[in-house]
């Protein structure tokens, strides 16, 4: 789709009519969604105000602090704290967006308590994973202190949500009330980014002031062969149009962090009608010939950074699209993602999608949902045979065709004789094109990341197609958008690690076991019903064990 000549005068215009000139239900979504145009010159005013109360933490003896999210809630803030260099004295900042038992007690084994700040984030006020999160910290807390539990605790929330009217009942230290025009994956300079940025002693701002050195370089008067942003947009659109739908993202060690969040935003926004960009992060670089010609690189340097210049030259001389953009120092950060935000903007225009609806996610929830309300009335989830309880209204999961290849059957432990006709015929569905997608719902950390990554790699260099690799149920919050709505390429090959030690959650008859097995379920069923090839592998008790099994089979099939 051709942009018309003033689109960038439109975009900061904030009219919705560049995405759905003659549909007015999505003009009224659009309308309520593009307050990132302006929020980082809004809060400007504020961040004295945000100084201030991360100091008066310091001084309260505070030493580090949780930001207790998932996608957009939560990103930014990770990417903040990954990539910039705080003033002495700010908190320890570390996020937690896993529902897995393990990485939930390690916060309150690693932590001393008494001095954490928790930062509850959630747009809506009812996230599950997030709720969930404050109910099991607050209720340690109360043990702790009792009714001074509240001072522990920071919300961010938009206006009047369940956990806007909670954090007043528990009397927290503060809320930090949002625009709510505002989507989650766009907010990352909004209160949602900002609070914890501060609170980890982070300059403010310098962040907002490379925001507006972005607004300025892409605004409207801007020739467009010079505006960053619509160059960006209009070239990974057009690609993708033309087929190169695969945006590999490539960036130095320092701004590694960065990529889940651009994982978000353009997966989130872009793939829906059966279209979309799927961004491919963290898959170390290859030789040309392990790629297909669906790939785009995407290359975000930093001065005084490097990244492998040698490969990337092969990659372009084979013919492969290179985009190249440099920040000139860290705390360019900011402009950085009002470049991507709208820069995805404008690609949604090319595709002719609207980039701010997420209108594929709530079936994995929905499916979740039945599941615990099950569990709740029985004691027990239903048997592991994919299906969802009929009073669901969901769809089963089966209901998208069973895998002839392996008798029907799509859930295996990892010691399974089966397994291998399965992997093998999961995976000699590859075709050039497609992707395959790894769904890990495993406590994060570095071995078993790396054990994951010797996995894609492999899958990746034998079959020639883009490799994804997320945990649940974060990736939910992020390419599980994609997944359901965008392009029908994906093979999808989900991981789960048994919970031996079990985490209750507090208020609730379900533990943090129990949750993420539930999540699990719920998307491959939401996967399965539409007909989508999926495939789960139990790994038992010992994850670490049960991927170096996974990596022989994958390696023989």
């Amino acid at each position: 789709m051709a942009l018309a000549a003033d689109f960038m005068a439109r975009l900061w215009a904030a009219d919705p009519t560049l995405w759905k000139a003659d549909d007015a239900r999505h003009q009224r979504i659009i309308s309520g969604a593009l307050g990132w145009l302006t929020v980082f010159e809004d809060v400007r005013d504020q961040t004295e105000e945000l100084t201030a109360f991360a100091g008066e933490l310091r001084a309260e003896g505070y030493r580090d602090a949780v930001l207790l999210g998932m996608g957009g809630s939560s990103l930014a803030a990770e990417v903040m704290a990954g990539v910039l260099d705080g003033e002495p004295g700010g908190l320890g900042l570390r996020i937690l967006d896993s529902t897995d038992p393990a990485a939930v007690a390690a916060v309150e084994a690693e932590l001393d308590l008494e001095r954490t700040l928790f930062i509850v984030a959630s747009k809506s006020g009812g996230t599950t994973e997030t709720a969930s999160f404050h109910a099991y910290f607050y209720d340690l807390l109360r043990k702790l202190d009792g009714d001074l539990a509240g001072r522990h605790f920071v919300a961010i929330t938009d206006e009047d949500t369940a956990l806007q009217r909670r954090a007043l009942e528990q009397d927290f230290r503060a809320v930090f009330v949002n625009p709510p025009d505002i989507g989650g994956r766009y907010s990352a300079l909004s209160f949602f980014g900002l609070v914890p940025a501060a609170v980890a002693g982070l300059d403010l701002t310098s962040i907002l002031d490379g925001a507006r050195r972005m607004a300025a370089a892409c605004a409207a008067d801007v020739p467009p062969g010079e505006n960053p942003a619509l160059q960006l947009g209009t070239q990974v659109g057009e690609l993708a149009l033309r087929g190169r739908d695969k945006l590999t993202l490539v960036m130095p060690d320092r701004l590694a962090p960065l990529g889940a969040w651009v994982e978000q935003l353009v997966a989130e926004s872009t793939g829906k009608d059966g279209v979309g960009i799927l961004p491919v992060d963290r898959e170390p670089l290859g030789t040309p010939e392990v790629y297909g010609d669906d790939r785009v690189f995407v290359v975000v340097g930093l001065a005084g950074e490097t990244v492998d210049e040698e490969r990337l030259a092969a990659l372009a001389a084979a013919g492969h699209p290179v985009l190249r953009h440099e920040l000139s120092e860290p705390y360019a950060l900011g402009g950085e993602f009002l470049r991507w935000e709208l820069a995805t903007a404008v690609a949604g225009a090319v595709l002719g999608i609207d980039p701010f609806d997420q209108p594929d996610v709530q079936e994995s929830k929905d499916n979740t949902r039945a599941l615990l309300r099950v569990y709740a009335e029985t004691g027990e989830l239903p048997a592991e045979t994919g299906e969802l309880p009929a009073e669901s209204g969901g769809p089963s999961a089966g209901s998208g065709g069973s895998s002839a290849e392996s008798g029907g059957r799509f859930v295996f432990p990892v010691g399974d004789e089966g397994l291998a006709a399965a992997l093998a015929a999961l995976l000699g569905r590859a075709a050039p094109g497609e992707y395959l997608a790894l769904q890990a719902f495993v406590k994060p950390e570095p071995a078993v990341w790396e054990a994951l990554q010797a996995i894609r790699v492999d899958l990746r260099d034998r079959l020639r197609i883009a490799t994804t690799l997320g945990y649940g149920p974060r990736y939910l919050h992020s390419t599980g958008q994609y997944h359901k709505g965008g392009p029908s390429r994906g093979l999808f090959l989900q991981l789960i690690g048994h919970d031996p030690d079990d985490v209750p959650v507090p208020g609730q008859p379900y533990s943090f076991g129990v949750l993420k097995r539930a999540q699990a379920r719920g998307d491959l069923a939401a996967l399965r019903a539409r007909g989508k090839p999926a495939l789960r592998v139990c790994l038992g008790d010992d994850v670490g064990a049960g991927l170096e099994r996974l990596a022989a089979l994958v390696a023989g099939a």
